[in-house]
């Protein structure tokens, strides 16, 4: 078994509907971070692919000059997602609830979650359904900072340090037949020198795990 039923537990264990109920149309990192994910978007998208961003919001972090022929997203807020203008379409749904994605198989070249992985109680079942629903050497990537929702996150990423949460991604990607090894990038975040010198310490650091579909 991948985690322990107790490694699955929330602090608070309320419907994730309720607690989503409202928007947010705040970013929930900072520039630093958001930079150095559209920089890698920037690396690793293709242009005129297809792009599931999943557990998505407002805002996708996309490079504003690549063009994709189709951007899905999926999120917990309707609001949020009517107002983010890189969606194509969206679709609301509670993945700890229904796992399981309306969405075709081999259907898309990449998935993007940013941010909001700690928040999967049976990441197995989802991540079954990102090899499912991806085209034979396509990626998935995976970004997160040490900042959470607390009282939403699993045990098994609250309990965690930065370090072990990389290789708590990993090992979602590796309990999938299909997916190649993940590769994992650990960077500082970077601050704006004029936030520096009003002592406005302590950028959120950058983590991302990716991994590709090498058998289907």
């Amino acid at each position: 078994m991948l985690l322990r039923p107790e490694q699955r537990n929330k602090l608070d264990d309320t419907k994730d509907t309720d607690f989503y109920s409202f928007p947010r149309f705040v970013t929930h990192v900072d520039e630093g971070f958001i930079e150095q994910l559209t920089n890698l978007y920037r690396e690793r998208l293709k242009p005129n692919t297809r792009i599931l961003d999943l557990m998505s919001s407002w805002v996708s972090h996309l490079p504003e000059e690549i063009e994709f022929a189709h951007v899905e997203g999926h999120g917990m807020n309707k609001e949020e997602l009517a107002k983010n203008p890189r969606l194509n379409h969206y679709f609301v749904q509670d993945l700890n609830a229904n796992p399981k994605l309306p969405l075709a198989d081999a259907d898309f070249d990449a998935v993007l979650i940013a941010v909001s992985v700690q928040y999967l109680q049976y990441p197995e079942a989802i991540f079954t359904e990102l090899h499912r629903i991806l085209k034979p050497g396509g990626i998935v990537i995976v970004s997160f900072s040490n900042r959470m929702f607390y009282q939403k996150a699993i045990a098994a990423w609250r309990d965690g340090t930065d370090m072990s949460r990389i290789e708590l991604v990993k090992s979602y990607f590796r309990s999938i037949p299909g997916f190649g090894e993940p590769e994992a990038i650990a960077r500082t975040s970077t601050m704006p020198s004029f936030l520096q010198m009003l002592g406005m310490m302590g950028a959120d650091p950058f983590y991302a795990v990716i991994a590709q579909v090498v058998s289907q």
